[in-house]
């Protein structure tokens, strides 16, 4: 029988009560213990019902994270605001720290969020870091007096690094690696040198991994989904995948669902995919609250079989449902449902595909 994998991306929106103890805490109205208790609750409660879903790989929901962006940093006394803003198509924003001085350090490690979960449950447990391209964009234009940017790379490499191999050592099923800045980078920069740039930086990472441990690690990239809004839906996916796939891993997990011309997509995954690589195409649009039958899931992989070969597909959720922690634009019940819909539909598919 055929078998197509399927993984999720990561985030699960958070409970209501979690989102009012989160903004509580903000107003010093609750203790930092009262919300760690909340956010253990919140976990164990999310991989009660991802293992209802059916999911062989499930993820913690990233309930206590902050943000997929910004959980390293969250903390550090080296940190103001005012940083690179993104802005999304709905005309919301998002702006991320700037560094103030150095040396540059992690303040929490992806496998501190995996260790925890892996004690709720005997499924394996897949983890999510951000991508050092992502975590590049802290070092402000001006500069920091004694603390120069080719140190903060080397600083920032090191940290990068630590992350993913952390994840492996305590057990991870894979590490993804959140790029999601990849196809935005072509639309600030369309002559492809800043996206060449974070794949350069991703890749010095990556390179420090023997094959069988980059087998395990996987890049997720998107056109952004955050509040039912995109920072970079509108640049043709074909620009973004030549160099996309020049990445040293193993894994990679594509937005797909979302996209309207799906022919074209497949085309250059075809073309650009190499033999010892597989993808992940997301099946459920996180952006769309309509729930996908799992007939729906089944045809995309089939249609999706026609152009890759069936031992490098995989099925995947197009982003995170809610990837930063404020973000309550879909309910927490269409998230699993969504989820269960892309476990049934894929094996549905392995029916179907010969």
């Amino acid at each position: 029988m055929t078998f197509i994998a399927t993984e999720p991306i990561g985030s699960i929106p958070r409970p209501a009560y979690l989102q009012e103890a989160m903004q509580a805490f903000q107003k010093n109205e609750i203790s930092a213990t009262a919300l760690s208790e909340l956010f253990g609750q919140a976990t164990r409660e999310t991989i009660v019902q991802l293992e209802a879903t059916g999911s062989p790989v499930i993820s913690d929901g990233e309930q206590s994270k902050p943000s997929f962006a910004t959980y390293a940093v969250q903390g550090s006394p080296n940190l103001a605001a005012g940083g690179v803003v993104i802005p999304f198509a709905d005309g919301h924003t998002r702006q991320l720290p700037k560094l103030t001085a150095g040396p540059f350090r992690y303040q929490h490690f992806a496998a501190d969020y995996l260790k925890s979960a892996r004690k709720l449950t005997s499924l394996p447990v897949k983890q999510a870091v951000i991508a050092a391209s992502a975590m590049s964009l802290l070092y402000p234009a001006e500069g920091i007096e004694g603390y120069s940017q080719q140190q903060f790379i080397a600083d920032l490499l090191d940290q990068a690094e630590s992350d993913i191999r952390q994840c492996l050592t305590a057990g991870a099923y894979n590490v993804q690696i959140d790029f999601t800045e990849a196809r935005l980078a072509l639309k600030l920069d369309p002559s492809k040198g800043l996206l060449s740039q974070f794949i350069d930086l991703n890749n010095q990472v990556l390179d420090r991994f023997t094959d069988s441990e980059r087998s395990r690690i996987g890049v997720h990239t998107c056109p952004g989904g955050d509040h039912d809004s995109t920072h970079s839906a509108d640049v043709p996916y074909p620009e973004l995948l030549p160099l996309f796939f020049k990445l040293h891993a193993g894994n990679f997990y594509l937005e797909y669902a979302g996209e309207k011309d799906k022919k074209t997509v497949l085309e250059s995954i075809r073309e650009n995919l190499g033999t010892n690589q597989k993808v992940f195409l997301g099946v459920t649009d996180v952006l769309n609250p309509r729930v996908e039958t799992p007939e729906e899931v089944c045809d995309l992989l089939v249609q999706a079989a026609e152009y890759i070969p069936v031992t490098q597909l995989g099925s995947t959720d197009d982003c995170g449902f809610s990837p930063f922690a404020d973000d309550v634009s879909t309910a927490r019940e269409v998230a699993f449902a969504k989820i269960k819909a892309r476990v049934q539909g894929t094996k549905l598919a392995e029916a179907k595909i010969k």
